[in-house]
């Protein structure tokens, strides 16, 4: 009787021991390649907050999220297939940039504003957005599609259930507050 209950100590002793070393994480090249996360941009349809998915070439850039908002929604895009937006376009000269840091449309390195280039900085759980020369004001469903699209953009990188704050100025010392509490999809 004792030598049946040896066999499966001496079986599980002989499966754990194989001589093959334990190793910790093993770092070689690059992140895996694949479908990149895509980015919420939200526009108006009936009077409320749509959020639309934009594929970015810098997937968590609240700056980048914005000019998409800003190039405006695709036709036929929607339940309706009529979304719209309440954010002004930019021009034409500033589509949506590669991911160089000083191609046409992003800021310029030193951090200055690029022709009509939304500025983004985040500190914490506040947001600030500048926006380009000549938006002054904006309808209150304009800045809540700013201000849900910048911080949507930012959560992909950036996960929390805790509200983010967002103010957004423009020129001329325009400046109104708001939060992603009330964002669609949140």
């Amino acid at each position: 009787m004792k030598a049946l209950h040896r066999v499966p100590l001496l079986a599980l002793l002989a499966l754990t021991s194989c001589g093959i070393p334990a190793t910790g994480v093993v770092e070689a090249g690059g992140p895996a390649s694949g479908i990149l996360p895509l980015t919420p941009v939200y526009f108006v349809e009936n009077g409320r907050l749509v959020p639309m998915p934009r594929n970015t070439g810098r997937p968590g850039d609240p700056a980048e999220a914005l000019r998409l908002l800003m190039a405006g929604p695709l036709a036929g895009e929607g339940s309706t297939g009529r979304l719209s937006t309440e954010v002004p376009a930019l021009p034409t000269a500033l589509a949506v940039p590669s991911a160089a840091s000083d191609a046409p449309g992003s800021p310029p390195s030193d951090g200055s504003d690029a022709a009509g280039t939304p500025l983004v900085a985040v500190r914490g759980d506040s947001m600030t957005i500048q926006l380009p020369a000549g938006m002054d004001t904006l309808s209150d469903i304009g800045v809540r599609q700013l201000v849900c699209t910048a911080a949507a953009a930012y959560r992909l990188n950036h996960p929390s259930d805790a509200p983010l704050t967002a103010e957004v100025t423009g020129g001329g010392g325009w400046r109104v507050s708001g939060s992603d509490e009330n964002c669609p999809d949140r």
